[in-house]
């Protein structure tokens, strides 16, 4: 059989294509919100199920196409993801309306599952453990600048272009990423043919799927019936025990000689366990912090899509540009101590701009803080993948790099779905506070009509001059030019207010990260006893 060489940098950069394309896609849609909403002539509901539908068909076969990559191979099944985001996209860009838009999102969904597991396992097989520090900072610098770059490429290409070309800007990468995953990227990578866990499979994809509709759609169904009589509590209850019944189940599979779909023996590994939790946290995080963020930017400090995107432009620099570096450090010094200063730096950059936020600041004081928070994103990805995967045996590669995807994904629709509720109620309160003062500057007979207007406003999150002016009728002109003045001060008083406080949410959980990486391993990375190959030596056969 003819045997070539491949290059693992070459093989990673065409494998980063990929990835890069599938996180943006995570953030990307927030800045487009009401682009869509006007161009679709849909609903609030129906454009947050855009992303929910992304996010539930992202996290929920992970587990199993984690798996599916030992088995069949990692690189068929890298290419055939691509293939199924790279279409969906088209589709999603041609969509005339939004239930079309929201199945294409799905099919896009499961395409970013079939990915992305796979280039994290292929790292594993490309470099040897001491060496993987720089390559996971490539992929941890991908990782972290595509997830908080996409608000700014969403705003240019809305303000420019239209809200259509978010997606269709990932047809001409994806072709791109697919014909260099084929050339650079190897094949005839080891396969293990053990049997596949049919019941685990059915068993995490039913669970994970109730608990994350329900916790992703609770919000918007007031917490009551989701399907048919079945409520949102009873569905997420439903998923918890489903859950518990797949963890049994790979626990007995595992004694009685099935291959489970989540070995339970990874998490014996303290970094392993360790860095899932730490996983969770800074999904959460990365996802809960921009909804309160951009709306803040967008429609109390005045700022365009664009201009919302260049603000945190500065952010995603700083992430790529120290990603790479922590990478190569955590193969000096234990990746445990890199991971915890990104974690607290992060928290601490959250910290910074809700301490900085106010209804008339200049939005560019932010920057300090947003840089801070980049530094911190830059420094957690790299390392923690590094040490999640370090003492894991190849054979279990695959699944590794499901559960640790699995356990990002799902803590950030759990973050999304708890910012989204914390802030709602946050908005119910602060602004009928903020309300109530400044009714005090009006006649007596419109403060309660006034009070009640913002109040309704609150609801939507939208400005609360309309929704003031809505209640009160047959206004002197004097006097409605004043409501006006005072309910949009209401809104941006009561807004700013409420995204403060739900910011601490997503630092707190970044604090249980830094705890998380605390109780890490601090062995240094292993030495080789003798001289290993250079990387253009790495020799694979083709598929």
């Amino acid at each position: 059989m003819n045997r070539r060489q491949a290059n693992p940098w070459l093989a990673l950069s065409a494998l980063c294509i990929g990835f890069f394309m599938i996180l943006l896609d995570t953030t990307i849609v927030s800045v487009a919100i009401p682009a869509m909403i006007a161009g679709l002539h849909a609903s609030l509901n129906q454009v947050v199920w855009v992303t929910s539908g992304y996010l539930l068909a992202f996290a929920v076969p992970l587990l199993v196409s984690g798996r599916l990559g030992d088995q069949i191979g990692r690189k068929p099944m890298f290419l055939g993801g691509l293939v199924v985001f790279t279409g969906a996209s088209l589709w999603c860009a041609l969509s005339g309306n939004a239930e079309m838009l929201i199945t294409a999102r799905v099919v896009q969904g499961l395409g970013a599952a079939a990915l992305t597991p796979q280039t994290m396992a292929f790292i594993t097989s490309l470099f040897p453990p001491e060496k993987r520090g720089a390559p996971m900072g490539v992929w941890g610098g991908i990782a972290g600048l595509a997830t908080i770059a996409g608000p700014l490429l969403g705003g240019v290409l809305v303000d420019n272009f239209g809200w259509q070309w978010i997606f269709m800007v990932n047809v001409p990468i994806g072709v791109v990423g697919l014909v260099a995953a084929i050339v650079l990227v190897p094949g005839g990578l080891p396969r293990h043919t053990q049997r596949f866990d049919i019941v685990g499979t059915v068993l995490s994809a039913v669970g994970l799927f109730a608990l994350v509709y329900g916790v992703q759609n609770g919000q918007q169904d007031d917490w009551g019936r989701a399907i048919g009589p079945i409520t949102i509590p009873e569905l997420i209850g439903f998923g918890v025990v489903v859950l518990i019944g797949f963890v049994w189940w790979q626990r007995r599979g595992a004694r009685v000689g099935h291959d489970p779909l989540m070995p339970l023996s990874l998490f014996r590994h303290g970094n392993f366990a360790a860095a899932n939790v730490a996983s969770l946290a800074i999904g959460f995080a990365l996802t809960g912090v921009f909804l309160p963020l951009i709306i803040y930017v967008q429609s109390v400090l005045g700022f365009s899509p664009l201009m919302s995107g260049l603000l945190t432009a500065p952010m995603s620099l700083m992430s790529g540009l120290i990603a790479p570096f922590a990478g190569h450090l955590s193969d000096r010094i234990s990746g445990k101590y890199v991971s915890l200063v990104g974690f607290l730096a992060t928290a601490i950059g959250i910290a910074i701009v809700a301490l900085r936020a106010g209804p008339d600041i200049n939005p560019w004081s932010l920057t300090p803080g947003l840089l801070i928070f980049g530094f911190g994103i830059g420094c957690v990805f790299s390392p923690l993948a590094n040490l999640a995967t370090r003492s894991v045996p190849m054979p279990q590669m695959g699944a590794a790099s499901g559960v640790f995807n699995t356990f990002r994904q799902v803590g950030s629709v759990l973050g999304s779905a708890a910012i989204g509720v914390l802030l709602q109620a946050r908005l119910t309160v602060s602004m009928h506070d903020a309300a109530v003062r400044n009714a005090a500057a009006l006649p007596a007979p419109y403060r309660q009509p006034f009070i009640a207007g913002v109040d309704a406003s609150a609801a939507s999150a939208s400005n609360g001059a309309g929704g003031a002016a809505a209640h009160v009728t047959g206004l002197p002109a004097q006097v409605a030019a004043k409501l006006a003045q005072l309910g949009t001060a209401a809104f941006h008083q009561g807004f700013t207010d409420a995204a403060k406080a739900t910011l601490i949410l997503p630092a707190v959980v970044l604090v249980i990260g830094a705890v998380a990486c605390a109780f890490m391993t601090t062995r240094r990375p292993a030495r080789p006893s003798a001289p290993l190959p250079s990387a253009p030596e790495l020799v694979t056969e083709p598929v």
